[in-house]
């Protein structure tokens, strides 16, 4: 899974985004690893200072035998702490083409 958030104009105009990605891993018939097909969701806000101040983020969560993906969702959820009372503008939820 992917977190990431900072100012982009990925829809045209700058906007504070908000995006979780999560990356499915899909085999063939026999087995063996096909493609990767990935799931996007971003919440977008309308720029502020506040948001602004906050720069860019990203970081990548990979299951292995370290990992543990409930920590990882706590940290990615303190860095949204100056969002919490806001309401996104914008919304989209889609799958990136092969």
């Amino acid at each position: 899974m992917l977190f990431q958030y900072g100012t982009y104009a990925f829809s045209g105009r700058p906007m504070f985004t908000v995006a979780l990605t999560r990356q499915f891993d899909i085999s063939d018939d026999g087995g063996e690893d096909d493609h990767y097909v990935q799931i996007h969701c971003e919440l977008r806000y309308e720029c502020e200072p506040a948001l602004d101040a906050l720069g860019s983020f990203s970081s990548w969560f990979f299951h292995d035998a370290d990992a543990n993906l409930a920590d990882w969702l706590a940290a990615m959820e303190g860095s949204l702490k100056p969002l919490l009372a806001r309401v996104p503008s914008e919304t989209d939820v889609y799958e990136e083409p092969d």
